[in-house]
């Protein structure tokens, strides 16, 4: 049987000087371009979704590098000392070495949280031409507030666990800090990319109303801004937040982003 794609790892330095681990998918003939697909908060490149997602992507002709945030996965650091700005850094260490070793990325994939650290870069990153979010929330702060009423000694004593796919995590104080630093909806609302967003309504961790909220801050531009890049809802219904309920679902959302990112070279 003729194979239609390979994967490889990779290691590249992220934030901080942490070496970060990725694995890259891709087509047996020279990819169409490059895409780059941040997972999600206490997750990791090797999440059913996300690896069915870009395998899927790279049997269309895309290279697809899906790699592990700092302190998570196979890549080094402290998780507990981690946070939104690291992740930030991290996507854009992610970015360089896809530049640098092959080509730079032309779209970013972000599941969740990773969607979050997607909007909220994709400006930095100048060969980008649009984002994906999947199930991601539309600020940070709503994030740091959850850990602390999970877990009170986080806000009291600085520190603080959470319990989390059946996994107990370490949470400083710096983390919920720097996540109530950050204006997402801000970025998300200078965005000059276009934006395609999935989200389920019955999502249990992240409400539909954050698709809706993206959508609105992507398309309602005030007048002393530009035009509106456009963006788009696909909506799952069913779907939960892991996108694990349908198997259907991740050929979906992988055909679909394949179609919208050819229609966006095509303009381009």
């Amino acid at each position: 049987m003729h194979e239609l794609r390979r994967s490889v790892r990779v290691e590249f330095l992220g934030s901080e000087g942490r070496l970060l681990a990725g694995i890259l998918d891709q087509p047996m003939d020279p990819p169409l371009g490059y895409l780059l697909f941040s997972h999600c908060f206490t997750c990791n490149k090797d999440l059913k979704a996300i690896v069915r997602i870009s395998r899927r992507l790279a049997e269309h002709g895309w290279g697809v590098l899906r790699y592990d945030f700092s302190g998570l996965g196979n890549s080094q650091g402290d998780f507990s000392k981690t946070n939104f700005t690291t992740n930030r850094e991290d996507l854009l260490a992610a970015a360089q070495f896809l530049k640098k070793e092959y080509l730079a990325p032309r779209m970013l994939i972000g599941h969740s949280f990773g969607g979050a650290a997607s909007l909220a870069t994709a400006e930095q990153i100048e060969d980008v031409l649009g984002v994906v979010s999947l199930a991601a929330p539309s600020d940070t702060v709503h994030l740091a507030d959850l850990l602390e009423r999970m877990d009170p000694r986080i806000a009291s004593e600085g520190k603080g666990e959470v319990t989390i796919g059946g996994r107990t995590y370490t949470i400083d104080k710096q983390m919920v800090e720097d996540f109530r630093r950050h204006d997402l909806p801000s970025e998300i609302a200078r965005l000059r990319k276009p934006v395609l967003i999935f989200h389920s309504p019955t999502d249990e961790t992240v409400g539909y109303h954050h698709a809706m909220r993206i959508f609105s801050l992507v398309m309602n531009r005030s007048d002393t801004m530009p035009s509106s890049p456009g963006a788009s809802i696909m909506t799952l219904p069913g779907a939960d937040h892991l996108l694990l309920n349908h198997h259907a679902d991740l050929t979906l959302v992988s055909d679909i982003i394949d179609r919208w990112l050819r229609r966006l070279l095509s303009h381009n």
